[in-house]
């Protein structure tokens, strides 16, 4: 049986994911502690603020180490917008601070070539599937998505990027790596295709 955990980590939009997990009619509940983290199929980590803000909160309420261990039991697990940095190993908003290190990958502020274009990045932007991505397979070339953001993984290149977007110049847009997934956009505020590609999360055996 599907039980979809939204981790509540004190600065989270978990009600927009949850009205989207719904609108897939998922089962699902809010994990605020690490007992939590067990009774669910997969687990969703969604977050809105600073990376250090983030892994701070996470870790003050045993949360940090218990999604490591889920992890390691092979327990599927989304990151979204700064919930997705935050599986990163490391990130460089206010300074270098550690996280959870399910990805080898770092996050860094958005430096867009073009000085026209704004920091944050609000709005649609499309977003580009690798062919070899397991999460879009299927889904074409590239689909829309509703983005918030000021910071992203470093390196569009790495062997855990599966699509990327452009914001003047190729950025990080879905990771993969085994059982842990992130989406820098947000995929409750996507709308139609925005639904499709959570559902794949939610498809993913554990």
């Amino acid at each position: 049986m599907v039980l979809v955990g939204i981790v509540d980590c004190g600065i989270s939009n978990i009600r927009s994911v949850g009205n989207a997990l719904s609108a897939l009619c998922t089962e699902h509940m809010h994990v605020s502690g690490p007992a939590d983290l067990q009774k669910c199929s997969h687990l969703i980590l969604p977050g809105d603020g600073t990376f250090s803000a983030g892994m701070q909160s996470l870790t003050q309420r045993g949360l940090a180490e218990g999604l490591r261990a889920e992890a390691a039991k092979g327990k599927p697990i989304l990151g979204i917008c700064l919930g997705m940095q935050l599986l990163a190993k490391e990130g460089a908003e206010f300074g270098l601070h550690t996280g959870l290190n399910l990805i080898p990958g770092r996050v860094t502020k958005l430096q867009p070539s073009d000085p026209g274009l704004p920091v944050p990045q609000v709005g649609w932007n499309r977003v580009y599937f690798s062919p070899s991505s397991r999460i879009a397979e299927g889904m074409g070339e590239f689909s829309t998505y509703y983005f918030m953001h000021s910071y992203a993984y470093e390196d569009p290149e790495a062997s855990y990027v599966s699509a990327t977007f452009d914001y003047a110049g190729k950025s990080v847009a879905i990771i993969e790596h085994e059982n842990i997934f992130g989406f820098q956009f947000h995929p409750e505020k996507s709308q139609k295709a925005g639904l499709a590609i959570l559902s794949r999360f939610v498809g993913i055996k554990g």
